[in-house]
């Protein structure tokens, strides 16, 4: 149960950081739905022993998944910023 705590702690800081956050936003993700899940005993009241508590937390987590690092998040400086660039519309004229 400690490993499971450490991983939680580990995978907050990391996203709280912006240091592999998909990654880190996944792993949060799923130990809290699997702390609900009876898979682990729970040795003591906890957040996330309400279905709705986990669910929640699974769909923070899976927006910060599909989101990604903000601007000032450690993977940003690391890698760069990502600009999306849309290509102009050609003017060939189909008659």
């Amino acid at each position: 149960m400690r490993a499971l705590a450490l991983l939680m702690v580990a995978s907050g800081t990391l996203v709280l950081i912006g240091y592999m956050t998909p990654l880190a936003a996944m792993v949060g993700g799923l130990l809290s739905v699997a702390t609900w899940m009876p898979w682990f005993p729970a040795p003591g009241p906890s957040v996330f022993l309400t279905r709705l508590a986990a669910i929640l937390t699974a769909a923070i987590a899976i927006a910060i998944v599909c989101l990604g690092p903000g601007a000032f998040s450690l993977d940003a400086r690391l890698f760069g910023r990502r600009e999306i660039i849309i290509p102009k519309r050609s003017s060939s004229s189909k008659s």
